[in-house]
């Protein structure tokens, strides 16, 4: 046989072998482990301060409306309604409003949209603070004190879980990306209220994730301390999808 039939064959009993591997979350364990190891070495460099690129103003383009998972139904605008939960004890849900979230500190930013296809937009997103909204309603500790200064080393839920109203597409956050300073609930694009296409009334932007997690049409935000389900991460990809 010849060099380059004997590297296919290697690769190709290699691959066999990959594939007839014990599963854990619907990906063969090698593959896993070693998106769990990228987790971690991702999660070490990660740092409050650090910050995505951001753009001009005049750099800033309407991105492509990929992933329609969640946002097949019509939506009334007027009848959308933003439920809170926390998993406190006992627990703590509040029904809230686009006039809710929009009460609280408009924040603008030209940030790349980057997308596991390979493709990238700088987009001009306005919106709140995930952070801020946190702190007001008191979602991200146990106290239901600021998430800025928690009661004790536990105080601090470890994560946020964010659906679709029809849980038809659903993203888990590590409470850091959530309370970085850059992720936002957006419900402006380029100056403009949010098209149904890119997710309104209310969509999530984080810059330091891939676009996976910048869920759209969000329904539900839960903060718990239970690693939340990830649409794509049971497809087979990152939890953590971080850059």
């Amino acid at each position: 046989l010849g060099l380059g039939a004997v590297v296919a064959a290697s690769g190709f009993g290699g691959w066999k072998w990959l594939r007839s591997r014990e599963e854990i979350d619907g990906t063969p364990w090698p593959l896993r482990k070693m998106l769990e190891f990228n987790e971690r070495v991702a999660r070490r460099y990660f740092r409050a301060d650090r910050l995505a690129p951001t753009f001009a103003m005049s750099q800033a383009r309407m991105p492509r409306p990929n992933g329609q998972l969640g946002l097949e139904g019509a939506l009334d605008p007027a009848e959308w309604r933003l439920h809170l939960e926390s998993a406190a004890a006992p627990p703590r849900t509040l029904e809230l409003t686009l006039d809710d979230v929009k009460a609280l500190p408009h924040v603008e930013m030209v940030t790349e949209l980057k997308c596991i296809e390979g493709w990238s937009d700088p987009v001009h997103w306005g919106g709140a603070r995930l952070a801020d909204f946190a702190d007001k309603y008191g979602a991200a500790t146990k106290s239901g004190g600021k998430a800025s200064v928690p009661k004790g080393a536990d105080d601090l839920f470890k994560y946020v879980s964010l659906e679709t109203p029809d849980r038809g597409y659903y993203v888990g956050l590590d409470i850091e990306s959530a309370l970085h300073s850059q992720t936002l609930l957006c419900y402006e694009m380029n100056g403009e209220p949010l098209a149904a296409e890119h997710g309104a009334p209310l969509r999530l932007t984080t810059p330091l994730k891939y676009g996976i997690k910048h869920i759209k049409r969000i329904g539900r935000i839960l903060f718990t301390d239970e690693r939340p389900a990830d649409y794509w991460a049971e497809q087979g990809y990152d939890w953590y999808a971080g850059l």
